[in-house]
């Protein structure tokens, strides 16, 4: 995986072969932030990404600028890796080792933007509790946006405060406000 742009643009990073990730491609990921691009100044973003992963998501936004990012994943190789690339880069990411679903039900802040890319072979329930928690806790700023990433072959445009969804190979962006 690579940094598409800001202060790292380019920057190769190699996550440890096993962690059980899936990141999202280059391609995909450059496309989502050509749309962001339009509607936010990086440099004044609160994020909360879920299911972190690699931190591929949350390295963008800090590579761009972004002042406050917050990932989240159970998993604690992944939750390592993270640590040890956000200190490496001088990234103010904040990880926390924790089940998403008992993050969303405990946590009080607000964000702007909110990135989940939960395993794709989830059932549909699980993606529609992410979206449920988010709009009935009011985890979102004004303006804000809520991103979930997920296969071609789950639909959310029936869940409420769905806006629109992008496609990019397999790999499908729905966004809500």
């Amino acid at each position: 995986m690579r940094i598409i742009s800001g202060k790292n643009k380019g920057k190769q990073l190699i996550a440890p072969a096993k962690l059980p990730v899936r990141p999202t491609t280059d391609f995909a990921k450059e496309a989502l932030f050509n749309i962001l691009n339009n509607y936010y100044y990086f440099d004044e973003l609160s994020v909360l990404d879920l299911f972190a992963g690699t931190g591929n998501i949350s390295y963008e936004f800090a590579s761009r600028g972004c002042p406050s990012l917050i990932a989240v994943d159970s998993h604690s190789g992944c939750v390592q890796f993270i640590n040890k690339t956000a200190r490496e880069l001088d990234y103010p990411i904040t990880v926390l080792k924790a089940d998403v679903y008992e993050y969303l039900k405990r946590t009080v802040q607000r964000f702007d933007v909110i990135f989940a890319d939960p395993p794709y072979e989830l059932p549909i329930e699980k993606f529609t509790e992410i979206a449920e928690l988010i709009f009935e806790r009011d985890f979102l700023n004004e303006n804000g946006t809520l991103i979930i990433e997920h296969s071609s072959r789950t639909d959310l445009s029936n869940l409420p405060h769905f806006v629109t969804s992008k496609k990019y190979g397999g790999c499908v962006f729905s966004m809500f406000e």
